[in-house]
């Protein structure tokens, strides 16, 4: 095979991995922000437990505005025992990083009729699924 087509084939098979790498990207892209924006809020609003479980992460841990930790199980029995009050509920995400396919933050404020507040997400991929691993909460503020 000569220089000219080594270098095709080199060139051809880069451009090809860069482009299943970026729809791969993308198709996380997708899934972090269909979670983030309606599945989570989905699982307080309906207090789903079922699908808040299949969201964290058995290593799930929440940092929440006053410091105090919180795991996958407190936040199961806490959407079990209240039920959603707040309206007109909307979270617009400030930053959307994907590191290696396997791990993403997502950091952003959500905002309702009666309050505000920032959060920072870290998920990990595991078997072609996302989960959330670790939540910050600061910010709380009342309107």
């Amino acid at each position: 095979m000569n220089k000219m087509m080594k270098l095709w084939l080199t060139t051809s098979f880069l451009m090809i991995s860069a482009s299943v790498t970026g729809q791969e990207q993308q198709s996380d892209e997708q899934q972090l922000r269909h979670l983030k924006l309606s599945l989570w809020p989905q699982a307080y609003q309906q207090q789903d437990t079922q699908l808040l479980s299949e969201i964290l992460h058995d290593g799930f841990q929440m940092i929440d505005n006053s410091g105090q930790t919180s795991n996958k199980a407190d936040e199961l029995e806490y959407i079990k025992k209240n039920s959603w009050t707040a309206k007109n509920f909307s979270y617009e995400i400030y930053r959307l990083d994907i590191f290696n396919g396997s791990t993403a933050i997502i950091s952003g404020r959500g905002e309702t009729d009666s309050y505000t507040y920032h959060s920072s997400n870290v998920l990990i991929k595991t078997d072609d699924r996302w989960q959330a691993i670790a939540s910050h909460v600061s910010g709380y503020t009342k309107k």
